[in-house]
């Protein structure tokens, strides 16, 4: 169920909700199969009897519709996938996260200027995850190797020692091949202690003389925990359909937490970067 809470400008909202909102603002119908999430929206009181939008919601949808820049952050752990993002318009920004196992994600206004720390809010980037630099910095596979550690940790069996798993995910890594030693031992402990991968991408209409095009940049990131956090340089992102198979190469450069606020910053466009459509 939709819901929302005035005192922080925050609404709990299904993407069929989004839906029904932002055609209600255009001025079209709201398509038959979003009667449900419609009815939801009328009986909390964020749309009335004639399909008028709440004005709480108007910051909200102006950023949702006309957006400037968009920051997707896909983010993969053991609870499955999640899917963030920040949308930076002419006057307001706009977060939204999601929830594990819940329909719905949180958006809220945020100070367009706090952008950063809003996205790394969203990774949980923390600086105490600075852990002393191990002997390895750089680990080199591929995305083949990778995959078959991903299944062996899947299938490990549970031992209270922890160490059969270990076993286990290591032996599928050298049977995939391309790592050895002591890159093969400490892959396994970067998969056994992996709390979450995940990228983020940002989108904008470029500048490139009088022509507009879409620009995209983004990067991605391993949170290993207590080994700290790895810069997936390779397959580099944005990484796109049918672009990354098998035989990729897959190269991890562990980073400190200052470098990925880094590159979180570096993500987000410049002011010339960007080109304006009408009125600014």
């Amino acid at each position: 169920m939709p819901s929302y809470d005035i005192s922080r400008s925050r609404f709990r909202l299904a993407d069929g909700h989004t839906v029904v909102l932002t055609e209600s603002v255009l001025g079209d119908p709201v398509p038959q199969e979003f009667f449900a999430e419609q009815q939801e929206l009328l009986d909390c009181g964020l749309i009335d009897g004639t399909g008028a939008v709440s004005p709480l919601l108007a910051p909200l949808l102006e950023t949702l519709i006309r957006p400037v820049v968009v920051v997707t952050v896909e983010s993969d752990g053991r609870q499955g996938r999640l899917h963030h993002g920040l949308l930076i318009g002419g006057d307001h920004a706009v977060a939204h996260q999601a929830w594990p196992g819940e329909a719905e994600s949180e958006y809220s206004l945020v100070e367009p200027r706090t952008a950063v720390g809003a996205l790394a809010n969203m990774v949980n980037l923390q600086a105490a995850n600075a852990a002393d630099a191990p002997a390895i910095e750089v680990v080199e596979a591929t995305v083949g190797t990778l995959d078959a550690g991903l299944a062996a940790v899947d299938s490990a069996p549970l031992t209270p020692s922890g160490s059969e798993d270990r076993d286990h995910v290591r032996q599928a890594l050298a049977d995939a091949g391309g790592l050895e030693e002591p890159q093969l031992s400490h892959f396994t402990e970067m998969l056994m202690e992996v709390r979450a991968s995940w990228r983020m991408t940002a989108a904008w209409r470029g500048r490139d003389g009088d022509d507009a095009g879409l620009v995209m940049r983004g990067f991605g990131v391993w949170d290993c925990g207590p080994l700290g956090y790895w810069h997936r340089e390779l397959p580099a992102e944005p990484v796109r359909e049918g672009q990354v198979d098998a035989s990729s190469v897959l190269r991890l450069v562990r980073v400190r937490p200052g470098r990925v606020w880094e590159l979180i910053s570096e993500l987000l466009p410049q002011p010339d970067e960007l080109r304006f459509v009408g009125p600014r």
